[in-house]
């Protein structure tokens, strides 16, 4: 095949894009409906600034409507009552149908949020897919429980679905950060009312529509997009929703708290910031993989990621080898197209995140520490907001840039000289999120992880995932876990039914 035929068979995204309609109306009980009020917003993509779509705007009004829904189709048993074998089926055919939305789910995800579309296409809606028909296929596979009574007695112990579940979603991965709530929620029997971010909307829209489509009855997932000061306090503040699963800002989970303290004290899990230390050390075998492995996590999406490795803590003989190939990796990773299919780096969500990762960078710069590759604002006349991928060297552990998540492109070396060091380095932090240790001494490798207070620690690679590992955090980077059959348990409560037998 000419490499001309090749090209021509290739996606044009840039006319996708022009051609794509999109609907911006809030999906409450199985069908788009305007927000009460009649207002809306514009969303505007980060890729050239262009303008997507208005967006319902919605309030109080609209989660109570959203609410109301859920809880009916709930009371009613049109879901929660379904056999767990028949709930699997909806979510499978569901999980079908989202794949063969790949290319408008993954053009959505890149214009609303600036991620390369190649990565959406082959990260974003496969994983989003995965987990939702692994949750449809492990629910009739999870059992109860029978207790060890004496004879005279039998005690179950059941879980059982919650009721409404509201589920607050960011905007880095909209797609997948919603599949991990709604896969769990919606397998156990729950109605779900979805906030996602006002930064990037439209998938979540999408994927309920989609929803309908496989044969979950309306009212069972809804989404009402707007602002967090609207509608995201008025879901986490509602008395008649059972749970909240968010997923955001260190923040803004400690809202959620207090919202559950103001109304009707529901369960709160939070998935929150992270700031993940990325440890080498000499004996391990190959530390130039260390860094290009870190440089491509790092990296990815932008640098907006609650797991990003944004600190590298190298010890003191191998660092500045280690820091000279982070300086030629660091380039790979310049900001382009996103809707060219050959980007490795796309555009930060808007221009708010833009000024915040610059005050960084500056922030670096000021305190003394050596910006050594990237730190400027790129690709100005495209209408986008744009940032090299940016390396540090010379950090010490006072920096705001050490200390502090970014949720950008910036990566700071800090070098140490012994095992202990290392260790309190990387547990100097108000976050427990992830960490990965880099050696080929076995015993070295497992007292280190032991010692990481993390929630997860990656030895001798980073990030490698799958649905079926547990996900989140220590301290100030949240509770409870997403991801596994350990979020089953987020979504239902335990009941103990007695019964006595009489001898």
């Amino acid at each position: 095949m000419s490499a001309a035929t090749s090209d021509s068979k290739k996606p044009d995204w840039h006319a996708r894009a022009r051609e794509i309609t999109i609907d911006g109306r809030a999906w409450i009980n199985g069908e788009r409906v305007d927000a009460a009020s009649g207002a809306t917003f514009d969303k505007h993509s980060p890729v050239d600034g262009r303008r997507l779509a208005a967006v319902a705007r919605g309030e109080a009004v609209d989660i109570d409507r959203a609410v109301a829904a859920g809880r009916a189709a709930f009371e009613d048993g049109r879901w929660s009552r379904k056999a767990p074998a028949a709930r699997k089926r909806i979510l499978q055919r569901w999980s079908e149908l989202i794949t063969a939305a790949r290319d408008e789910l993954a053009l959505l995800e890149t214009l609303d949020m600036g991620k390369p579309i190649q990565y959406a296409l082959s990260v974003d809606v496969p994983a989003t897919a995965r987990t939702i028909a692994w949750y449809g296929e492990a629910i009739d596979k999870v059992y109860d429980e029978i207790a060890p009574t004496g004879s005279n007695a039998l005690a179950l112990i059941t879980r059982e679905a919650m009721g409404v579940i509201g589920c607050i979603v960011p905007w880095n991965y909209p797609m997948i950060m919603a599949a991990w709530k709604l896969g769990p929620a919606l397998a156990t029997g729950n109605s779900v009312v979805m906030k996602p971010s006002e930064k990037s909307p439209l998938t979540a829209l999408k994927l309920a529509e989609l929803a309908v489509q496989a044969g979950i009855p309306p009212g069972v997932f809804n989404v009402v997009p707007g602002y967090g000061h609207e509608a995201g306090e008025a879901l986490a503040l509602h008395m008649d929703v059972d749970a909240i699963g968010f997923t955001g800002s260190t923040r803004t989970g400690r809202r959620m708290l207090d919202y559950a303290s103001r109304s009707n004290l529901k369960r709160v899990w939070n998935e929150l910031g992270g700031k993940s230390a990325f440890l080498v050390f000499p004996d391990h075998h190959d530390p130039a993989l260390a860094a290009r492995t870190v440089a491509g996590a790092m990296y990815f999406n932008q640098g907006e990621s609650c797991n990003a490795p944004s600190r590298v803590l190298v010890h003191a003989s191998i660092a500045d080898d280690f820091v000279a190939v982070l300086r030629e990796e660091a380039p790979k990773y310049r900001p382009g197209d996103p809707l060219d299919a050959s980007t490795v780096m796309g555009a930060l969500v808007d221009d708010g995140q833009l000024r915040t990762v610059m005050g960084y960078i500056a922030s670096g710069k000021a305190e003394g520490a050596r910006c050594i590759s990237g730190g400027e604002q790129v690709r100005t006349d495209s209408g986008g907001p744009y940032v090299e991928p940016t390396l540090f060297d010379g950090v010490t552990p006072q920096m705001k840039i050490a200390r502090e998540e970014i949720f950008g492109p910036v990566l700071s070396v800090l070098r140490f000289e012994s095992e202990a060091e290392a260790i309190a380095l990387a547990n100097g932090t108000d976050y427990g999120l992830q960490a990965s240790v880099w050696s080929h001494d076995i015993n070295r490798a497992h007292r280190v992880a032991r010692a990481l207070r993390a929630g997860t620690v990656h030895v001798n690679q980073y990030d490698e995932d799958d649905i079926t590992v547990p996900f989140g955090g220590h301290r100030q980077s949240g509770n409870g876990r997403d991801k596994s059959l350990h979020a089953l348990e987020k979504y239902t409560e335990l009941k103990t039914t007695w019964l006595r037998i009489d001898r």
